[in-house]
């Protein structure tokens, strides 16, 4: 792999070291996107290999949507990248055949990667633990994505449950895009091909270790899984270099503006990052300093959580079925969906903000609140619940 820091960051200089700089960066950002494309699909492909039974037993416990959505966050939290947890849902989905996991059981491990994804906010701001006043402003600017999340949750899951609300929705979208208009055309994708060469090159030279069977299902699964997630990391790393600068210009800027701009700054970062973690850790030091506001963060925030499903949507180009492109367009909807029902109105925008504020001047009182929140939240809830439900 690269090493990101060993390439030039495009600071202030020469204009063509700065274009240099820029252009290498961006070449390796397309490099990691390819890799993960192939990640994706290596790990589609094993787990399809597996076999009916195997992929059965991997996934009998969650097959109620309770579950599903603690398995969403359980998993989110322990790879702490809900990009990761995504990806993965949708090449599981994606599968042709019996192995694949049902839309039905991957919805609400959607909206659990969407719940699980926010500790990375708390821990950050558990750096202003020291700080008083400082420690109450960057803990609310924390938990208000937490409460916006687990609001939609409580809200949209119901609906999914009773009426199959955003899976209908997507499964519509994605007919309507896989027609795209062409009269039963069917469009041979070059992605997918290009993907698929370099997916079997890595089969077989596994296979070349004298693997084969499940041995070399797994151990594909497991290089899938670890390629995903290395390609995000370095994806993140060296878009933050690019755009660091940007980022507080334009969040910055965006102050005293509409709401609507803010969540259309959040999405962009965050699609430039591919890292809604990093959009919203950077809001943190910024509202425990006071020159942002938990009002005017909320926005960036909201926009950040739709820039993230574009992960999904990559993931979606290297599966076999339209289905994955439908519980990653499933992922965009919530989204979506829980910006228009809390965010237009003031009164409920100011819900998950109040909560947010309530919990945090409790934190300030007594550090208690802290960890009892984080276990509470991210652990031991999920966990309960999926031992219940399962």
């Amino acid at each position: 792999m690269v090493d990101v820091d060993s390439l030039p960051a495009p600071d202030p200089g020469p204009r063509s070291e700065r274009m240099l700089a820029v252009a290498l960066r961006l070449l390796l950002v397309f490099g990691l996107l390819y890799a993960f494309l192939v990640a994706i699909g290596l790990m589609g492909d094993s787990i399809k290999a597996m076999g009916k039974g195997a992929a059965g037993g991997m996934f009998d416990g969650v097959s109620n949507p309770f579950a599903g959505l603690a398995v969403g966050v359980l998993a989110t939290v322990l790879v702490q990248s809900s990009s990761t947890t995504t990806a993965t849902i949708v090449a599981l989905v994606g599968q042709a055949g019996p192995t694949a996991l049902p839309l039905s059981s991957a919805v609400p491990m959607v909206m659990g990667a969407n719940i699980g994804t926010t500790i990375t906010n708390t821990i950050v701001s558990i750096g202003h633990v020291r700080q008083g006043a400082e420690f109450r402003r960057a803990f609310a600017a924390a938990t208000v994505h937490d409460f916006f999340n687990l609001l939609c949750v409580l809200v949209i899951l119901p609906l999914e449950i009773a009426f199959g609300l955003l899976q209908h929705v997507a499964e519509a979208a994605t007919e309507l895009l896989a027609s795209g208009g062409a009269g039963g055309v069917q469009y041979k994708s070059p992605v997918k091909a290009a993907v698929d060469w370099a997916g079997d090159g890595i089969v077989d030279g596994v296979a070349a270790l004298g693997l084969d069977g499940r041995a070399l299902a797994i151990t594909t699964l497991v290089l899938g899984i670890a390629l995903t997630f290395v390609c995000l990391v370095y994806i993140t790393k060296n878009m933050k270099v690019l755009i660091s600068g940007a980022v507080e210009k334009a969040l910055n800027q965006v102050l005293g503006r509409s709401g609507l701009l803010g969540i259309g700054v959040g999405a962009l970062i965050t699609v430039a990052v591919q890292s809604s973690s990093i959009t919203t850790s950077l809001l943190v030091p910024m509202c425990a300093a006071g020159v942002l506001s938990l009002r005017n963060a909320f926005p960036i925030m909201l926009g950040a959580n739709i820039g993230t499903t574009v992960t999904g949507l990559l993931a979606s180009m290297a599966t076999e079925t339209s289905a994955g492109l439908t519980i990653a367009l499933v992922h965009l909807l919530f989204n979506l969906l829980g910006t228009l029902l809390f965010f237009p109105i003031p009164a409920l925008r100011g819900v998950p903000i109040a909560c947010a504020e309530w919990l945090a001047a409790k934190a300030q009182q007594s550090k208690l609140w802290v960890v009892a929140y984080v276990l509470g939240v991210f652990v031991v809830v999920p966990a309960a619940g999926y031992f219940l439900f399962q």
